[in-house]
């Protein structure tokens, strides 16, 4: 299911028109304005991006040894678990089990500049 945004969502001022509903659980802790971070960091750019590569957001060591890149398939495997993907993380998420939601995430993601 998508979810079409006409308005700009509460923390957001650059909402994605193709936004998918099972993105809301991400943007309760990540903004995907640049610069703007949350709970978690902002998810801007984050396609191409090595991961806890922000200068502005505290990583857990974790993650900033992990090596990963975020591309489609590193983001599948994060989205499915994140602390099975980098053990030792903080992000305290149990993941998104269904493919088909998760996907809808990752290609969002991926679109976010």
């Amino acid at each position: 299911m998508v979810l079409t945004i006409s308005a700009p969502a509460a923390g957001s001022a650059s909402p994605s028109p193709q936004r998918p509903a099972s993105f809301l659980q991400c943007a309760a802790c990540h903004s995907v304005d640049p610069g703007r971070n949350g709970v978690g960091p902002s998810l801007a750019g984050v396609a191409g991006r090595k991961a806890a590569s922000l200068p502005t957001f505290n990583y857990s060591a974790a993650l900033k040894n992990s090596g990963l890149t975020w591309d489609a398939a590193s983001l599948d495997r994060w989205l499915t678990s994140p602390q099975r993907t980098v053990p030792g993380t903080k992000m305290p998420f149990a993941g998104i089990p269904d493919p088909a939601k998760r996907k809808e995430v990752v290609d969002y993601l991926m679109t976010l500049k």
